[in-house]
């Protein structure tokens, strides 16, 4: 579904991706560890075509979108729920919610029903400005904004960051219906080692730029976490 070759993605004259090959297939939870700085936000925004590529490609399905602006890449069927949930403070719940289907859905209120029965504890606050709601429902309307595309793949960037456990484990219910009932491929990047094993079937793990281990999430070693993952 997904098929990112060899790439190199540069901050100015910081290498940050260096020769980075990855496969995501259709119907995969696909977790990104990693310490920080390591390059995982930045490989997101390479896919969604927010950071320009330096060299190699990406495939989604059989077009090659390496060039691709993100408003193009997003029509194709890719969602980005960025780092920071990113909403928009002064539009209410509901308008963030139709700002994320306009350019996907003629019909946003039979798109927006399908998004709202995966988050029901948005419905009471559909008038609320976004800005008021707490950070927990901010993550959740994020999500749901980026599901308002109708996407084929949603990439995700630390969606637990700064969320109460209860709203966390509710997100990972979420997400696991995305995948179920939507038949959405999902990708997250997390720090959260108990939700990654939770959530994802195959995982990843980034150091430099580069994957350095990979593997099905149930069959991750302590060794592996201690000798990548600790601090």
């Amino acid at each position: 579904m997904l098929e990112i070759t060899d790439i190199k993605v540069n901050y100015g004259k910081s290498k940050v991706i260096n020769g980075l090959s990855l496969n995501v297939e259709e119907g995969e939870k696909l977790v990104i560890l990693g310490r920080n700085g390591v390059g995982k936000t930045t490989l997101l925004k390479s896919i969604i075509g927010v950071l320009p590529l330096e060299q190699g490609t990406i495939k989604f399905g059989d077009t090659e979108v390496s060039s691709y602006a993100a408003n193009a890449r997003s029509r194709l069927g890719i969602a980005y729920v960025p780092q920071g949930r990113e909403i928009i403070p002064d539009l209410t719940l509901e308008e963030n919610l139709d700002l994320g289907g306009y350019a996907h859905t003629k019909n946003l209120e039979s798109q927006k029903a399908k998004v709202l029965d995966l988050f029901p504890a948005l419905k009471e606050h559909l008038k609320r400005k976004g800005g008021v709601l707490s950070g927990g429902q901010q993550q959740q309307l994020a999500i749901g904004r980026a599901l308002m595309s109708s996407p084929q793949i949603l990439l995700l960037d630390e969606p637990t960051e700064g969320i109460q456990p209860n709203v966390v484990a509710e997100i990972s219910n979420i997400l696991k219906r995305v995948q179920t009932e939507m038949k959405v491929t999902v990708v997250i990047v997390e720090q959260n080692l108990k939700f990654a094993k939770k959530i994802a079937d195959r995982f990843v793990i980034m150091q430099k730029g580069q994957i350095v281990a990979s593997g099905k999430t149930n069959e991750m070693k302590d060794d592996m976490v201690k000798k990548y993952l600790a601090v």
